[in-house]
């Protein structure tokens, strides 16, 4: 599994693309004054979130936003507004109509009132729980939310409409001039100015599902039925699907009175959570009438806050209920979080026929900007969700809740324009009815195509040539001790050949070994779709001849990465492997995958690995013939399909991997008669406030008499990069086992501690530390010193060993470090705690580095 720095990645890889989509639509008459501008504290010079603007004479306004800033538009009629908030003194600003946008900052000044027991601001030596009168309240509604949760309900269902837009936000007129865009200069003919933050802005994006909820409570159990979804995309040159999912795991559902809160692939800590008063402060800053329910407001944000907490305020209801009837949250200006300038939750709750409190408003509001720059150009997403037909405690039939969590209507994909126009519970704005058309329009002009067929070079590492494509383009040159320099050309068919065949094929040549190596694969789709999409069921027969250091199975680049020819110690132990593979692989969406392989191996050792039984005798190669089987079980995974491989999307279930290889001596030239069975669990656990841990346990166990190299050879890491679930301090081929359990435990606690350190909290830095255990042993059988017939354990030309077995004591190692350094960079200080009288040991202290990129 990966972890979220995968999430960013892959967002911002496709989203970045889209820039190029630059759709827009006509903007009507001048007819409004709009206003643009901040409010902050007179004497601080502080920002002040959730000041309510007012429009003189009308019932219509806002609220600023958690940096203070805020646009609202009026008209000619109505030229004044008023700027107001408890605790300070209310302004009223009149406007001219000479200027499209009015900017001004609102400076209001302080009340001589005793105000700082109900400022959520407060100093904070003035702020104690004890005795605290909105701590008080927050406790009676954390008491009673498990009343007035919806899951508190029996049965409910609903009909639920969600959109999603992305629009390309902040377009200036020096981007609008731009030479490269001059071919896209029509799309500027209809610019748009967001009614949220006031800047001109430029559609790209647009996603819209209908579908039905249903929950019952015993056994707990929710399905949505998916029967309408409409998208946006970039088909050919990136996963739509995986963009999607991408964009639901990061634009999550919220539900206020979780513990933990789930947004942009993280978890923060709710401000109902039961531990929340010892992190956040709590402030009772008015009283009101909401919906002709009584409502006390109450204010929170966090002690600290370049926390990964929320800041906001709730109206929660003056009765014996304690009920939240709306809540408006996001982040402080400091939080430590990336590239996000700014973020806003808005929920309304309402009794369905006086049986339960259900959503009626939802809207998520995201804006990205990768530097935070207050004028640059941002990402401004936002996601809507409204629901009708609320039935509560009506029992529901129990076959509705069988089969996959998430059902999507076959036809969902395939709605005419008639069912969207009844279906929607709000009709789109003229602008979002443009935004499927003028996508196409786009994407059909062959500066675009090509523009994205370069960029899909350059991120994903594949030049499309038709019906094939060249790549991957990192692995077209590298260098090791055996090869010298390594020069390898291949490439690939892609859909355009066939959705039910798909071939792969390369050659590399080492300059030092003059040796050729080569690969050809076919693989046959079991399914009406191609071998790349989700759920994979596929047939694959290939043939591999190439260089291989033991042991070394990446899972996610090749071996002959351009990154990963930068070694230290001694390291040209290898083999020449010429292997035979026929695979078949069937993934369901419940999250069960089944796999079955035939592997035939002939290992020749090269470089100083030489293969020498105990009598002396040298064996030229070892020819073994595996068949395996294998299991994994990963409930609700959903991918982002690249090039190169699929990033999973981490969620809170664990992944089980179970596999079993047995090899029958004689089979195909087999030498050795052996099984081996593998177990590996990865779960991620989140702790808010204090990060989270990737925990993963693997065990593995052999039995039979075989030589070392059909040992179980454990993954070492001699590059200078941090690798997850590698021993990162450990030499190739430096221990083997037959039978071992290992734990890798890497946590990261998101900068709790770096965020409480004056200065340092600027930086943004988090902390991350690491801890891996390796216990093992090779069973007496399987000891050269036991029997002449076996290979000796190799060693180095001065006759020092590089194999061992592990004795009574683990493999440890262990780090600290800091992650997010310049946001992509995470640099480990680490630490070898055992078997450091091994010759050519690494030192006892080592500095790794991993490009790392996260929220």
């Amino acid at each position: 599994m990966l972890s979220n720095q995968f999430i960013l990645k892959a967002f911002y890889r496709p989203l970045w693309l889209f820039c190029i989509l630059l759709i827009a639509w006509n903007s009507s008459a001048q007819t409004y004054i709009k206003v643009k501008g901040k409010v902050v504290d007179a004497k601080t010079s502080e920002v002040i979130p959730f000041a309510s603007i007012l429009i003189q004479g009308t019932n219509r306004g806002t609220q600023t936003d958690l940096n203070g800033n805020f646009f609202i538009e009026t008209s000619a009629q109505h030229p004044s507004i008023k700027i107001s908030i408890i605790g300070y003194q209310s302004q009223t600003k009149t406007f001219q109509t000479a200027k499209d946008v009015q900017q001004l900052t609102v400076r209001l000044q302080s009340l001589n009132t005793s105000l700082d027991e109900v400022v959520v601001k407060g100093k904070k030596d003035k702020y104690r729980n004890k005795d605290n009168p909105a701590v008080q309240l927050v406790r009676k509604v954390i008491e009673h939310k498990s009343k007035n949760r919806p899951e508190a309900l029996d049965f409910y269902q609903y009909n639920k409409y969600e959109k999603l837009e992305f629009d390309l936000s902040n377009i200036s007129e020096k981007f609008r001039n731009k030479r490269s865009l001059r071919k896209f200069d029509f799309v500027f003919n209809h610019l748009d100015t967001s009614k949220i933050t006031g800047k001109v802005t430029l559609p790209m994006y647009l996603k819209e599902t209908i579908s039905d909820v249903y929950y019952r409570k015993n056994p707990e159990s929710k399905k949505e039925v998916i029967t309408g979804d409409k998208m946006t995309g970039l088909g050919g040159y990136v996963d739509n699907n995986g963009i999607k999912l991408y964009l639901e795991a990061l634009y999550q559902e919220v539900n206020f009175y979780d513990n933990n809160i789930l947004l942009l692939a993280k978890q923060f800590l709710g401000p109902t959570s039961p531990i929340a008063p010892q992190f956040y402060r709590y402030a009772i800053i008015d009283t009101t009438v909401y919906k002709d329910v009584k409502c006390i407001t109450l204010g929170f944000a966090p002690r600290n806050t370049n926390d990964q907490l929320f800041q906001g305020q709730m109206l929660v209801a003056m009765d014996s209920s304690y009920a939240v009837r709306k809540v408006e949250m996001g982040f402080s200006k400091d939080i430590n979080v990336n590239f996000v300038t700014d973020l806003k939750i808005a929920q309304e709750f309402e009794f369905v026929g006086d049986k339960g409190l259900m959503l009626t408003k939802d809207d998520l509001i995201i804006e990205f900007n990768p530097l935070k720059k207050e004028n640059g150009m941002s990402l401004f997403g936002q996601r809507s969700v409204s629901y009708h037909d609320y039935k509560l405690n009506v029992p529901i039939v129990a076959n509705r809740f069988e089969g996959y969590r998430t059902e999507v209507l076959k036809d969902a994909t395939q709605r005419k324009d008639d069912y969207w126009s009844q279906a929607r519970h709000q009709p789109l704005s003229t602008k979002e009815m443009g935004i499927y058309t003028m996508v196409d329009s786009v994407k059909s002009v062959p500066a675009f195509q090509r523009f994205m067929n370069t960029a899909s070079f350059l991120m994903e590492g594949y030049k499309p040539l038709g019906a094939f494509e060249i790549g991957p383009v990192n692995t077209f040159y590298s260098f090791n001790p055996v090869e010298g320099l390594r020069l390898r050309l291949g490439g690939r068919t892609t859909a355009k050949f066939s959705e039910r065949m798909a071939f792969e094929v390369y050659s590399a040549y080492g300059f030092r070994d003059h040796k050729w190596k080569y690969f050809a694969s076919a693989t046959l789709s079991l399914t009406d779709h191609n071998i790349y999409t989700y759920p994979i069921r596929h047939l694959r027969l290939s043939y591999q001849n190439d260089l291989k250091i033991p042991g070394q199975e990446l899972q996610f680049v090749q071996e002959d990465n351009f990154l990963l020819s930068f070694k230290r110690g001694i390291n040209n132990q290898r083999t020449y492997n010429q292997v035979w593979t026929l695979d078949w692989l069937r993934e369901s969406k419940s999250g069960v995958a089944w796999s079955a392989q035939i592997k035939k191996t002939i290992q020749t050792p090269t470089g100083s690995l030489t293969y020498e039984n105990g009598l002396g005798q040298t064996v030229p190669q070892l020819d073994n013939t595996e068949f395996g089987v294998g299991l994994r079980y990963a409930p609700n995974e959903q991918f982002y399909q690249g090039k190169n491989y699929r990033i999973p999307i981490v969620n809170q279930y664990p992944v089980i991997q179970l596999r079993y290889n047995y090899s029958p001596k004689g089979f195909l030239g087999s030498e050795y008669e052996y099984s081996r069975v593998m177990a590996q669990m990865y779960k991620r656990v989140n702790i808010p406030p204090l990060g989270y841990t990737n925990l993963t346990i693997e065990g593995a166990k052999l039995w039979g008499k075989v030589p070392f190299p059909l040992l179980l050879i454990h993954r070492a890491n001699q590059t200078y990069s941090y690798q997850l679930e590698s021993y990162n301090l450990m030499n190739f081929l430096e221990f083997v086992s037959d039978q071992y359990a290992t734990i890798f435990f890497d946590h990261h606690f998101n900068g709790f501690f770096f965020n409480k350190i004056p200065l340092l909290n600027r930086l943004k830095i988090r902390e991350v530390a690491t801890f891996t255990g390796l216990w093992g042993s090779v069973s007496d059988q399987n000891k050269p010193s036991s029997d002449n017939q076996l290979l000796a354990f190799p060693k180095y030309a001065n006759g020092d060993p590089i194999t061992y077995s592990l004795d009574h004591r683990p493999y440890m190692e262990m780090s600290v470090g800091v992650e997010n350094v310049f946001k992509i960079l995470r640099i480990d200080l680490l630490k070898r705690l055992s078997y450091l009288d091994h010759p050519n040991a690494p030192s006892a202290l080592a500095i790794r580095f991993r490009v790392k990129f996260d929220f």
